[in-house]
């Protein structure tokens, strides 16, 4: 046999055994993975939940390229429609979830790869999901994966025990009386933007000034969580919350949700970008704990929430020096994050929808002088600001920052009537919820505060449909706080100017991991005189 056939024959046999490779990796992929998919949209279609087909491997990945690609040419094509305050964005930053919601119903289950994800919007499931106690339930492992960067493992994407341990630790600073005590230090906050915009008006003529109002709320927002839980101001912290703010916009860009903004896997640039964010941020916070650890060792003042973290961390004999020094990096991010990019958030709502509705600036006006006849509110204010409440209620209804309420079954558990197998992950649109005429009634996508004038409980026909803020045991810690804090804002803003909407507004809410103005708001502001406040 002469050289080349051996080389003939060698060939065929790699050739072989390479089919026989791929062969077995096919048929272990579709034995392991397939298959078990299979079985899990069986024992959901067994319950009468139906959904999309999926294609082999991609799942519905594909189909909902395809419903993004075509409802940003339906987009992009010219619309007159000025009443944005009813544009439906559902249908703009989540057009696959909206299409088959219209297909299939308000319980539906759709596949991306060979992930099952069950969609849920009847208000019962919802309140059943939200309320359930079993550590079964928990935040979807594949998302809190790519949050990792931002919130490390603390409060805001662990779950379980630690979980159950973090929030033991922060949940009592924010409890109602500990807020109470926060409101002179959220109107330090306030006061120097106030100023800024004094000083706008007199730059630009002294009657009217343009203000786009995202960046100096957030400036308010995180001075705010700094005095409260950190006791630095947020000249100390801008870096931090600077830095925390790019890694959001590189991380908002992955599609991290349900990656269907491309097929690709997302790029090492930006992942070596979103590295460096996070040592960075890492670093700076571990910097500003040890400055204030040396500052809480000399003094003697009443305990801030990050001496609990500090304490706390320090005295679990079950952590080592490095995962205590994590501990106290994650929960200062997750604080950091949650404390003032949501709520600023919020606060650029209100605006543009009360600078729409300029009769609401005056019944909040009107109120504010009554209950603070010296302009100057406090805590035992806050109850009283019975108007700007059902306002900040009513934006939150149509504009919630939070658009998901999102589990992951860790274990096979029962929410309601559904058994959902274990790995099924769990979604709750909320913009949907509150703008569901049946729930609602006609009027779901109208600006309306009075419908909360006698609470929650009378705003609708389920209150458990009305989540800005979660419910259960994974309600929002901060739920008091940042009540407090939009009231005092919002309030401030309003016994000082009166403003409309800017003809450079331009209404584009986008996800980027919460629901904010995509544009930023603008807005036209006038100076009112004393005498019309009095």
């Amino acid at each position: 046999m002469d050289s080349n056939t051996n080389v003939v024959v060698l060939m065929r046999v790699l050739l072989s055994l390479a089919f026989i490779v791929v062969v077995g990796l096919l048929v272990h992929v579709y034995n392991s993975v397939w298959l078990k998919s299979e079985r899990v949209r069986r024992k959901l279609r067994m319950q009468g939940i139906k959904g999309p087909p999926p294609s082999f491997f991609y799942g519905n990945l594909p189909e909902m390229q395809k419903i993004i690609q075509l409802h940003a040419i339906k987009a992009a094509a010219p619309n007159h429609d000025s009443e944005f305050v009813a544009h439906d964005y559902t249908s703009t930053l989540f057009p696959y979830l909206e299409q088959w919601r219209k297909e299939y119903g308000l319980l539906y289950t759709y596949s991306t790869g060979m992930r099952q994800h069950l969609y849920i919007n009847q208000a019962e499931l919802v309140k059943e999901m939200n309320q359930s106690m079993t550590l079964d339930l928990g935040k979807p492992s594949y998302v809190t994966k790519r949050l990792a960067p931002m919130l490390g493992n603390g409060i805001l994407r662990s779950n379980g025990l630690l979980w159950a341990q973090q929030r033991k630790i922060v949940a009592p600073e924010f409890f109602m009386d500990k807020v109470k005590g926060m409101v002179g230090l959220i109107l330090e906050s306030v006061q120097p933007m106030l100023r800024k915009w004094e000083e706008c008006i007199e730059a630009q003529g002294g009657m009217t000034a343009e203000i786009k109002v995202d960046e100096d709320l957030r400036g308010v927002s995180a001075d705010v969580i700094s005095r409260v839980c950190f006791g630095s101001s947020y000249a100390k912290g801008k870096e931090v919350f600077s830095k925390l703010r790019s890694l959001q916009k590189t991380i908002s860009h992955q599609a991290f949700l349900f990656g269907v903004t491309n097929l690709r896997i997302f790029g090492t640039k930006k992942q070596n970008e979103m590295g460096c964010l996070e040592k960075e941020i890492d670093l700076l916070i571990w910097k500003a704990i040890e400055e204030r650890d040396n500052q809480l060792q000399e003094s003697t003042e009443k305990k801030d929430l990050l001496q609990l973290i500090l304490e706390a961390a320090s005295g679990d004999n079950s952590l080592d020096t490095d995962s205590c020094r994590r501990f106290i990096v994650d929960n200062c991010k997750s604080i950091y994050f949650a404390g003032h990019e949501s709520t600023a958030v919020a606060t650029s709502w209100c605006l543009m929808l009360l600078a729409s509705h300029p009769e609401w600036q005056a019944r909040i006006r009107s109120e504010f002088s009554q209950v603070c006849p010296n302009g100057i509110p406090d805590a035992n204010s806050l109850p009283h600001l019975k108007i700007v409440t059902t306002v900040i209620q009513e934006a939150l209804r149509l504009y919630p920052p939070a658009a998901f309420v999102s589990r992951e079954a860790l274990e096979e558990t029962q929410v309601g009537n559904i058994t959902v197998p274990k790995g099924v992950c769990l979604w709750t649109l909320i913009p949907t919820l509150h703008r569901d005429p049946d729930v609602w009634g006609p009027d779901a996508n109208e600006f309306r505060p009075e419908r909360f004038a006698d609470g929650v409980a009378q705003a609708c026909k389920s209150p458990q449909a009305y989540i800005p803020f979660g419910l259960g045991p994974r309600l929002c810690l901060g739920k008091n706080f940042a009540m407090a804090e939009l009231k005092l804002i919002i309030s401030l803003i309003i016994s000082k100017f009166d403003f409309s909407l800017s003809p450079n507004y331009s209404h584009s809410p986008a996800y980027r991991m919460i629901v904010e103005p995509g544009n930023g708001v603008q807005i036209l502001i006038t100076k009112i005189s004393p005498s019309l406040n009095s």
